[in-house]
């Protein structure tokens, strides 16, 4: 079952009219959706955007049932097209971003991400496209997946865990998720308690093969475009890596930026609304996967804003 987490202060923040147009960048199973759907009068409007096959399932049903609802399938990085399409780009009342691997697509042990349920490796967020992390893995130098495994896995022991996959690669082909975790396990000197000791190199793999970084680092700067003045942008993340990469976006666009003459000062394009919500007690009792959850949230400034 998917749980949408930080859902009515993400909604909250989101929504300051009622029949604006909005864009939920990562519609999932529509937790979020239908929630600012409930909160828009008859003439708003919610885009959904999601690459997995099986949230566009979802997605057609309130499609049906919700004609100011609409759904694209694509990354989230596509935002700028697809709002150019509709003449909308520069119009946003409100972006959102739930970042991170859904609930289901956890749950299921076919979409290869989870350590915990044996499964084929394959992680990516949309099965139809790119490279599945088996096929990285059989292919992969050793350096590049020390590299993986330490920057995006924040894996302090990558070199043990990267010389261990390419030993047992070459002894039988690495296809399935029990697979890896046994050997990322078995590489790993000191199991923390509470966490499972494949966590860090399961979050490396699975943000490079999907990209996510990247992904978010440009729909960010395209964020600034979308939006129109007084437009917010919510994202919630669910580790250090992204939440480090929205941080420093919202605080750098929000400060004034010193030229060499104060003509050629630039203004901050942003306003900070929300710095850092985490989830109460009462979710995190309700929602376990809410307690890594941050949302940090911006409104877009008038262009025309000054010093005083």
């Amino acid at each position: 079952m998917h749980i949408p987490v930080l859902l009515q202060e993400a909604v909250e923040c989101l929504v300051t009219d009622a029949s604006g147009c909005y864009v939920d960048g990562t519609f999932g199973r529509g937790g979020h959706s239908r929630e600012i759907l409930s909160r828009l009068s008859p003439s708003g409007s919610l885009l959904g955007i999601d690459q997995d096959p099986e949230a566009i399932v979802e997605a057609q049903q309130l499609v049906q049932s919700d004609q100011r609802f609409q759904i694209e399938q694509a990354n989230f990085d596509a935002l700028e097209e697809l709002l150019e399409q509709r003449g909308m780009n520069g119009t946003l009342d409100g972006l959102l971003l739930d970042l991170g691997v859904s609930s289901p697509q956890l749950d299921q042990p076919e979409r290869g991400f989870s350590f915990l349920n044996n499964g084929p490796l394959d992680m990516r967020m949309n099965p139809e496209r790119g490279q599945s992390a088996a096929e990285w893995i059989a292919s992969a130098d050793e350096s590049e997946i020390v590299q993986v495994l330490r920057e995006y896995g924040e894996e302090r022991f990558a070199r043990r865990m990267a010389a261990a996959i390419v030993r047992e690669r070459d002894i039988e082909p690495i296809e399935t998720t029990k697979r890896l975790a046994d050997i990322v396990s078995e590489a790993n000197p000191a199991w923390e308690k509470g966490k499972h000791p494949a966590t860090r190199a399961f979050q490396g793999i699975r943000i490079f093969i999907n990209r996510e970084l990247d992904v978010l680092t440009s729909v960010l700067e395209q964020a600034l475009r979308a939006l129109k003045p007084g437009g917010r942008l919510v994202v919630i993340s669910f580790h250090s890596l992204e939440d480090r990469i929205v941080k420093r976006f919202m605080r750098d666009h929000s400060r004034w930026v010193h030229g060499i003459t104060p003509m050629h000062d630039t203004p901050p394009k942003l306003k900070l609304i929300a710095k850092k919500v985490t989830a109460g007690g009462e979710e995190l009792e309700r929602n376990v996967r809410s307690r890594s959850a941050i949302m940090r949230a911006a409104e877009k400034l008038e262009p025309e804003v000054s010093r005083g």
